[in-house]
């Protein structure tokens, strides 16, 4: 097995550590950063998570870089995306951390565009991330990490981050799931 897929699977090994620490409610005591109070297994939980998600970069860089894409690669790393973001909004809802609402609309896109890309394999054809989707990806990790780590970088100058980067996460996720599905409809109108 190639690097970039180590790494990839490296991302989903993290996520069941993730978890763990963010939802065992481990006694550990607050920690103090820039004027704001953090659960000390809720800083570590965030930590595990950007470094998990700073690897969906790092196995993309290595797979390009050195011509190591791989059908394998494919397949997982949108996985490993989706697994990583399912599992943090599943869990900030179980906290009463994040809203329901958004979640339901984000997870939903993620099936559809899964499916849709299901129905183009079955095609022979692969639908390839465009950039509303990288982007929409980037918005989700954000939003993700500042809920985590409680917006304690804009809890000092009171600015909801967290809270905006909800909406543009949202906003993002349906643009690029309509995207995806204006830009291969015929995908679609090839196998009714």
């Amino acid at each position: 097995m190639n690097i970039p897929n180590q790494i990839t699977i490296s991302r989903i090994i993290l996520i069941p550590i993730f978890m763990i620490f963010l939802l065992i409610p481990f006694q550990w005591g607050e920690l103090g950063l820039l004027g704001a109070e953090i659960p000390v297994h809720h800083f570590i939980a965030a930590i595990i998570f950007i470094i998990a998600a700073a690897t969906d970069w790092l196995d993309g860089y290595y797979a390009r870089k050195y011509n190591l894409v791989t059908n394998m690669g494919k397949f997982l790393d949108p996985l490993a995306d989706k697994l990583l973001i399912t599992a943090a909004f599943i869990s900030l809802v179980g906290l009463d951390m994040f809203p329901a609402w958004a979640a339901v609309v984000i997870l939903s896109r993620e099936f559809a565009v899964t499916g849709l890309r299901l129905v183009a394999s079955g095609e022979g054809e692969v639908i390839a991330a465009s950039v509303w989707g990288k982007w929409k990806t980037v918005s989700q990790i954000v939003a993700a990490a500042a809920i985590l780590l409680h917006n304690i970088v804009f809890e000092m100058v009171s600015l909801p981050f967290d809270t905006f980067m909800i909406y543009v996460a949202v906003i993002l996720t349906i643009f690029s799931g309509v995207d995806y599905f204006i830009k291969n409809k015929h995908v679609l109108n090839k196998s009714i």
